[in-house]
C-alpha cells in the first residue's frame, strides 16, 4: 500500500490535464454563471431585505431578522440539500438541480448582503434624510435616487468580498450533480485515477479567479472610496 502511494507520488504528470482543459473551462464557465447571476439577484434582494429590517413594524423586522440569522447561521450545504431534496416533497413541485442551486445560492446571498447594506444604510447621515423631506421627495424617489446610490457606494468593498465567498462556496453545488468546475474535476480525477493532478488544477483555477477579486477589494477600498469620504 505504501509502495503504491510512493510510486503514484513519483509518477506525477500534470500533462494529463491538458486534454481536459476545455471541459474544465466549461465547468468554470458554469460556476461563474451561477456566481454572477446569484450575486446580482441576491444583492438586489439583500438591499430590499435591509430596508425591511429597518421597518417600524415589529412583525416585519422580526421576520426579516429571523430570515437573515437563519441563513447566516446554517451551513450552505444544508440549505442546498434542503432545497434540492425537501422542497419538492413539501411543496409537491419538481425542481431541477440547476434551479435548486439558483434558489439556495440566492437565498444565502440575500442574507449576507442584507447585513452589508444595513451597515451602509446606517452610515448615511441624518442630514440626507432631512434633505429628502425638505425637497418633498416620495419614499420611492428617496430610496432610489438618494439612499440607494450612497448605500451601494459604501457597500462596494464588502459586496465584492461576498461575491468572492459565494464563488468559493459554489463548489458545494457539485454535491447535487451540477456539472460545475468541482464536479467536472472530481469526475475526471476518478475516471483517470489522477486525483492529485486534477484536484490540484481545480484548486489553482479557483485561486486564479478568486485572488484577483480579493485584490480588487483592497484597491476599491483604498482608492475609489477615498474620494467619497463619509
Amino acid at each position: 500500500m505504501l509502495r503504491d502511494t510512493e510510486e503514484m507520488t513519483m509518477n506525477l504528470d500534470f500533462s494529463v490535464v491538458l486534454p481536459y482543459w476545455f471541459v474544465l473551462l466549461k465547468g468554470l464557465g458554469l460556476t461563474l454563471a451561477f456566481t454572477t447571476s446569484c450575486a446580482v439577484i441576491g444583492s438586489i434582494g439583500g438591499f430590499v431585505m435591509s430596508i425591511l429590517r429597518m421597518s417600524p413594524s415589529r412583525l416585519i423586522k422580526a421576520l426579516t431578522t429571523f430570515y437573515v440569522q437563519f441563513f447566516r447561521g446554517t451551513p450552505l450545504l444544508i440549505q442546498l440539500f434542503w432545497v434540492y431534496f425537501c422542497f419538492p416533497i413539501v411543496f409537491r413541485l419538481p425542481i431541477p438541480p440547476y434551479l435548486s442551486v439558483v434558489i439556495s445560492l440566492t437565498l444565502y446571498m440575500v442574507a449576507i448582503t442584507s447585513e452589508t447594506f444595513r451597515g451602509a444604510l446606517k452610515s448615511i447621515s441624518a442630514e440626507q434624510h432631512d434633505a429628502c423631506i425638505a425637497l418633498s421627495l416620495s419614499p420611492h424617489a428617496k430610496i432610489l435616487y438618494v439612499i440607494f446610490p450612497q448605500a451601494l457606494l459604501r457597500a462596494v468593498p464588502p459586496l465584492l468580498s461576498n461575491v468572492v465567498s459565494l464563488f468559493k462556496e459554489s463548489a458545494l453545488i457539485s454535491s447535487v450533480g451540477v456539472a460545475d468546475l468541482m464536479f467536472v474535476g472530481e469526475n475526471i480525477s476518478t475516471s483517470t485515477a489522477r486525483p492529485v493532478e486534477f484536484l490540484t488544477t481545480v484548486a489553482i483555477i479557483y485561486f486564479l479567479v478568486a485572488f484577483p477579486l480579493t485584490r480588487l477589494v483592497g484597491v476599491v477600498e483604498s482608492r475609489m472610496l477615498r474620494r467619497y469620504a463619509y
